[in-house]
Parts: C-alpha cells; sequence; structure tokens
C-alpha cells in the first residue's frame, strides 16, 4: 500500500509542477524499489581509466554476496534514493557527463567504459548495445556540436559483470542488480577543451537499462550529470528522487597524452635517406643552374 501511494504522490506532484521529468529506479520509505519520475532541480557543478576517472562507483568493498563490491545508496544515513536513471534506447532516454582535458596537445581517447543493469539480471551481462557521441559543450546549449560518434551506431566493444552489486543501505546484500561494465570504442584524438559523452543502452530485459550514478559516502552531491527522455532533444540535470541533489555519472577512458615525443617525425630508413639526399642534390642542381 505505501508503495502505491509513495508512486501516486510523486507522479502527482510532477503533473502539478509540468516540470521535465526524468525516470529514476527509486527506493520507497518503506525500503521497496520502484520506477517513478522526479522534477529537475539546478545543475550543481561539482577513480580506474588510464586516462580519466569521473568518479567511484563502490563504496562498500567486499560487503556483497561471495565478497563482491557493493554500491549502496545511502537512504538510512543520507536520505537518498536513487539507484539508477532510466537510459534505455527503447524508450529514448540518454544520459550525459563531462570530462575536462587539460593537456596543451590533447589526448588520444581509446575506449571509455559506462555502467549499467538491468534488475533482474544474473551476472551474465542482458546488455546489447551502447551509442554514444562527445561534443564540445553541454548537449543543452545551442553552440554545442558533436565531434565524435552519433546517436545511433552500436559501439559497444564488450560488456561484463563489474564485480559490483547495486543496492541500498537498507537491502545491503541485495543480488538483483549486478552492474555491467560496457567498454566503448572510441580510438580518436581530442584537443584540449570540455567535453560532454552522450549515451544511450540497451538489453535484453524489460527492466532499464539503468545508470547508476556516482556515489561517494557521506556526500549528497556528486556531479553535474545530464539526462533526456526524449532522444537529446531535452535535457535537465541528473537529481537524487529523494533530495533532488545534483548526481554525475560513473565512467573511465583509457588512451594516452599526447606529448611532443608521439608528434616527432619518424626516422628515415634507408630508401627514405636515398630519396632525401637525392631531392636535395636536385635542389643544389637548380640553384647553380639559376647563378
Amino acid at each position: 500500500m505505501k508503495k502505491t501511494v509513495f508512486a501516486s504522490l510523486v507522479a502527482t506532484l510532477v503533473a502539478a509542477s509540468g516540470s521535465y521529468a526524468q525516470v529514476h529506479d527509486l527506493i520507497t520509505p518503506d525500503g521497496v524499489t520502484v520506477t517513478s519520475a522526479n522534477p529537475t532541480a539546478p545543475v550543481v557543478r561539482g577513480g580506474g581509466g588510464s586516462l580519466y576517472d569521473n568518479g567511484p562507483l563502490i563504496n562498500s568493498p567486499g560487503t556483497g554476496a561471495g565478497g563482491a563490491d557493493e554500491s549502496l545508496v545511502q537512504n538510512n544515513s543520507l536520505g537518498l534514493t536513487t539507484l539508477g536513471i532510466r537510459n534505455s534506447l527503447a524508450l529514448t532516454d540518454r544520459a550525459s557527463d563531462e570530462f575536462v582535458i587539460p593537456d596543451a596537445l590533447g589526448w588520444q581517447i581509446d575506449s571509455c567504459t559506462l555502467y549499467g543493469y538491468q534488475t533482474g539480471s544474473t551476472t551474465t551481462s542482458t546488455i546489447t548495445a551502447v551509442n554514444l557521441q562527445i561534443w564540445d559543450g553541454s548537449p543543452d546549449l545551442p553552440g554545442s556540436t558533436v565531434v565524435f560518434g552519433d546517436n545511433a551506431t552500436n559501439r559497444m566493444a564488450s560488456t561484463d559483470w563489474s564485480g559490483i552489486y547495486r543496492a541500498a543501505e537498507s537491502t545491503a546484500g541485495d543480488t538483483t542488480r549486478p552492474i555491467m561494465a560496457q567498454e566503448i570504442t572510441i580510438d580518436t584524438v581530442l584537443g584540449p577543451g570540455t567535453y560532454w559523452l552522450d549515451w544511450q543502452t540497451d538489453g535484453t530485459l524489460g527492466s532499464g537499462p539503468w545508470a547508476p550514478p556516482i556515489t561517494i559516502n557521506g556526500q549528497t552531491v556528486t556531479g553535474n550529470g545530464l539526462v533526456s527522455v526524449d532522444d537529446g532533444a531535452t535535457w535537465a540535470s541528473f537529481v537524487d528522487g529523494g533530495l533532488a541533489t545534483a548526481q554525475g555519472f560513473p565512467f573511465f577512458c583509457d588512451g594516452s597524452v599526447i606529448s611532443a615525443a608521439t608528434l616527432e617525425v619518424p626516422a628515415l630508413g634507408g630508401f627514405g635517406l636515398a630519396a632525401f639526399g637525392a631531392l636535395l642534390a636536385g635542389l643544389a642542381l637548380i640553384f647553380v643552374k639559376r647563378r
């Protein structure tokens, strides 16, 4: 009964406010989870990849079933309620979050790893596709443009269980939300600046897929992620369903920082040296004739 009343109350508040709605996997006051909607809130600006890590997901290492790590919603200690935000290709949801390249010559980004789950799956991944694009600014700003990827091509190279379960403090040990890690092929070079990843996920189950937020013990604000429920036509801040505090998405990228050494001209082989010598001889001959 509490579950029904709570879900109806949230839906009524959203309808009354006319606000942009985002679809959460929520913990209700009685500890039961429901899918519901929550109004937006203002953006609040706010680690495993070899190149970049946007934030942690594990906040209870080794406490899950079989010694697995857990990512626990701090519902008892902080009042947070969102297990994940819907990120479904079939239902036109998208997620976005930013990263900054500070290095003068930019980065070679080989891949990025994103997280998602479908409630009720086993530890065998049910994720089948991820499309991704990179913007040169926030996707909700008119001047931003896509500099890599698109909103249709499946760029997922692999998907596996991350070794993490998503649960709540009140349901620690629950195994119904094993989080999958999706490796996305990027293989592109980007110069210095601020960029935004923008992605959506597909899977074989009816639940979600859902994208969990960055999870840090003692913190209610974890980033400035964005969500869209209309395939990127409009965007809103990703906020917790209970506190309406801004949340970020965990992801990491692998690749390398481009250095001056990377850009050096490779040493010439024997044929190259001969060709270079012939070129110099030809230039010298032209110079002599002109004199």
